[in-house]
């Protein structure tokens, strides 16, 4: 049975950034700072009802009578409580002998081109155990992007508007930042593990060192970027942000509703169709929120019965990386443009150049990543090098025919004067030769 690291991660994040959030939001009211205790807290107390409801929603204890595990939840002592369930779930494993098990079947990643079919034994206790994995998974995901996020982007804001950085406010920027990181990742390991249910898949060390290194680059980058522009454009800002989340928000509805397909049922059965559509809302809005900041690494699928598309979709991946590059590069062209003295003493060009090659670092890892170390990189139809090598040789076959058609168009419009010019020519040729048969005849 597998220690249940992830799920102390979890916990300490959690606890670490909340609790430094209210001593931030603290000194913000000793300092006179309304809007900025104000805020703060709400991008701290928001995602901690989100995790509870998380917590209750996984384990399922609203339709249980415990009356007790509701009460912690109400407390925000959930995730302690549930930290401690999974420890004492994990110590006593190795005492306590299962009386009941269930056999679960997994195929093994193939080699040389076959794949065998295991099964293995899975007692109770690893089954809470994994829930219980599972459960604050989720919930570092919606602690990250729905809370850390917003934090992260208004201490830096803040901290570019007062021009100092204290001891509390850099503690919860790092916390936040590195919570944003640990949410991804899980989001990561989530969507491998979502599209490759049926074969057994283990993630390596190296492959969570890479994930790691691409989203620390890729996050923060985006997160300096937006605070930049926010400081020159705070209208434009609004304009960004909302386009940026209605089209990721919207998406998968109107791919939903142009599939003509049911309406999904199988979420929760004891949901009725309106608390199924408040969930649909609620993962679309997680949604929005995470390719806000990063790729999602999933497209959710609404009419699909596991709400997400299992396929592989590089040219989702390509269009993502090559429109947000833009749009970086175009946020700082106009932050560069409209720049205040509070900039006086940073080298513009220098900051645009560092940011732009801190984004291409992140897509470099995360291209490292999908080439090397990526568990089930064997079932891949096309690696990222072949996918690279095609897509140089369909640009060069494009412009070699491009060069072919243009030169062939300039045969034939020389072609076409030449023609235009012969006629006028010959009759001119021929008059002098009629002149002189007719002297000729008269000569005669």
């Amino acid at each position: 049975m597998k220690f249940p690291g992830s799920v102390l991660a979890s916990v300490f994040l959690f606890l670490a950034e909340t609790a430094t959030a209210l001593y931030l939001s603290s000194t913000y009211h000793s300092a006179g700072d309304g809007m900025w205790q104000a805020l703060t807290l709400l991008f701290s107390l928001m995602p901690c009802a989100l995790v509870q409801l998380t917590l209750l929603f996984v384990h399922r204890d609203l339709s249980r009578d415990q009356p007790l595990m509701l009460l912690l939840h109400l407390l925000q002592l959930g995730p302690l409580f549930r930290c401690f369930q999974a420890f004492c779930i994990y110590c006593q494993s190795s005492h306590v002998e299962e009386p009941y098990v269930s056999i679960t079947k997994k195929r093994q990643l193939p080699k040389n081109g076959l794949s065998e079919e295991i099964e293995r034994e899975v007692g109770q206790a690893e089954g809470k155990l994994i829930t219980h994995r599972s459960a604050f998974s989720r919930a570092s995901v919606i602690q990250a992007f729905l809370g850390s996020a917003p934090q992260l982007t208004l201490q830096v804001y803040i901290s570019i508007q007062q021009q100092e950085v204290p001891n509390g406010r850099s503690l919860l920027m790092t916390l936040s930042l590195l919570s944003i990181v640990y949410g991804a990742l899980r989001c990561n390991i989530l969507a491998i593990k979502i599209q490759y249910d049926e074969y057994d898949v283990k993630v390596k060390p190296l492959a969570y060192v890479c994930i790691f290194l691409w989203r620390s680059f890729e996050i923060a980058t985006r997160v300096v970027v937006l605070v930049l522009f926010t400081s020159v454009m705070k209208t434009w800002v609004v304009v960004d942000v909302l386009f940026n989340f209605l089209s990721f928000f919207l998406c998968p509805w109107i791919l939903f509703w142009c599939s003509s397909s049911p309406f999904p049922e199988n979420i929760e059965k004891a949901f009725t169709r309106v608390g199924t559509t408040i969930v649909l809302c609620f993962l679309t809005l997680l949604y929005a929120g995470i390719n806000m900041f990063c790729w999602s690494a999933v497209q959710l699928k609404i009419n699909n019965p596991d709400l997400i598309s299992k396929s592989q979709n590089w040219y989702r991946l390509l269009v993502y990386y090559m429109l947000r590059f833009i749009e970086n590069a175009f946020l700082l062209l106009i932050w560069y443009l409209h720049k205040t003295d509070i900039y006086m003493y940073v080298c513009a060009p220098l900051l645009i150049l560092q940011l732009l090659i801190a984004y291409c670092t992140a897509i470099l890892f995360m291209l490292v990543f999908y080439q090397f170390f990526h568990p089930c990189k064997r079932l891949f139809s096309s690696s990222v090098s072949e996918g690279f090598r095609a897509w140089v040789r369909h640009v060069f076959c494009a412009c070699r025919n491009h060069k072919v058609c243009q030169k062939e168009g300039n045969i034939d419009q020389t072609a076409s004067e030449d023609r235009i010019e012969t006629p006028s020519s010959s009759k001119i040729s021929s008059m002098p030769s009629h002149i002189l048969n007719t002297n000729e005849f008269y000569a005669v």
